[in-house]
């Protein structure tokens, strides 16, 4: 164990019969075979495990366990790996964490904001939502040496169009990429043109989920190489993969490059749910399961407090997504489409961005 971490002393749930040291997640399939009542296998543990719990054991484990090092942003992470997470969507589950609260209707603005290929902040911030205004206002202070407040520079951003367009453009960030890809067409002897129409990676997603369920190539991804330079922010959540069962089942696999576990993530997981159930609906389809698959996925030294409180908490509750309108395109959902039950989370943890 790496020495001068600070392991929180936490009283852990029992699980089932087990309990220890650390949080145990037994595999999905393991718990499905653990019982044979008479001729019939019943999970015996399943409804007694947290879908959280699996998360949660891997914040400890990337703090007591993870590769320290100094990274782009300066602050400092532990980081692990390659890591997997899988959630359940049946019955309208949605993988909202628990142990804190996870603000799903600023998330819900953003990923409806990803599918109309919008890449300037001016249409979020007026909603309220200021999750990407510390790119673009690092980026105004640095070039112009003015000392800006966050709240001043939204106002102005809002206010007037042509400074939001000066300034508050991200570049070709994942809305872009996903329905507006660059593509080139022959403009004659020999030269290429950039077409005025991207290629939409999102309605030719859907078009291969209705009439070619059986296909591998169900894939879609924000990572454009060309394009990367002139981006904010490289995506993070880069690259979906869907599968559809013999039963009419939708699963997602998100391939995550860089995962901040203690803030991103929460957004991460519950915005790919989202949009898995989303895809499902204009498919006629159901929603399975979200595989999540991290590369780097770390928690920066500064949230040292946010990952003591988080572990000492407990999991608890079934969370709800309810869509209570199918449109005729997956571009026409709205934001009172949709709505969560049942969830009741612990209080909110505060912790810096690292930018």
């Amino acid at each position: 164990m790496p020495s001068g971490r600070a392991i929180p002393n936490v009283r852990l749930p029992r699980i089932g019969d087990f309990i220890g040291a650390f949080l145990l997640v037994p595999c999905p399939r393991a718990v499905r075979g653990l019982a044979m009542r008479g001729q019939k296998r019943e999970p015996v543990l399943s409804d007694s495990i947290h879908y959280e719990l699996q998360y949660l054991d891997l914040m400890r484990r990337i703090w007591v366990e993870g590769d320290e090092r100094v990274d782009r942003t300066g602050v400092g992470t532990r980081s692990l790996f390659g890591e997997t997470m899988r959630f359940s969507l049946k019955d309208d589950a949605i993988p909202l964490l628990t142990t804190k609260r996870v603000y799903w209707k600023t998330a819900l603005r953003e990923m409806l904001w990803f599918l109309t290929g919008d890449t300037n902040i001016r249409s979020l911030v007026a909603q309220g939502v200021k999750i990407w205004t510390d790119w673009p206002l690092d980026k105004y202070r640095r070039a112009t040496g003015e000392a800006i407040s966050a709240e001043d520079f939204e106002a102005r951003i809002v206010a007037d169009a042509d400074f939001a367009a000066e300034w508050g453009d991200l570049g070709p960030v994942y809305g872009h990429q996903w329905v507006n890809w660059p593509r080139y067409e022959l403009a004659g002897e020999g030269v290429f043109r950039r077409a005025e129409q991207g290629h939409n990676q999102i309605a030719a997603l859907i078009d291969s989920l209705r009439n070619n369920p059986g296909s591998r190539r169900h894939i879609f991804t924000g990572w454009n190489v060309a394009d990367i330079d002139r981006m904010a922010l490289p995506p993070c959540h880069m690259t979906y993969q869907f599968h559809v069962r013999s039963d009419g089942g939708l699963s997602c696999l998100l391939f995550q490059r860089s995962c901040d576990l203690g803030l991103g993530f929460a957004f991460n997981i519950f915005e790919a749910a989202l949009l898995t159930r989303m895809i499902a609906e204009v498919c006629d389809l159901t929603a399975h399961e979200v595989v999540w698959t991290g590369g780097d996925v770390h928690l920066y030294l500064n949230h040292a407090e946010l990952v003591e409180q988080q572990l000492r908490r407990v999991p608890e509750g079934a969370p709800k997504l309810r869509i209570l309108r199918r449109p005729a395109s997956i571009f026409d959902y709205r934001f009172e489409d949709f709505t969560v039950e049942d969830y009741a989370p612990q209080a909110h943890i505060s912790a810096p961005v690292a930018v």
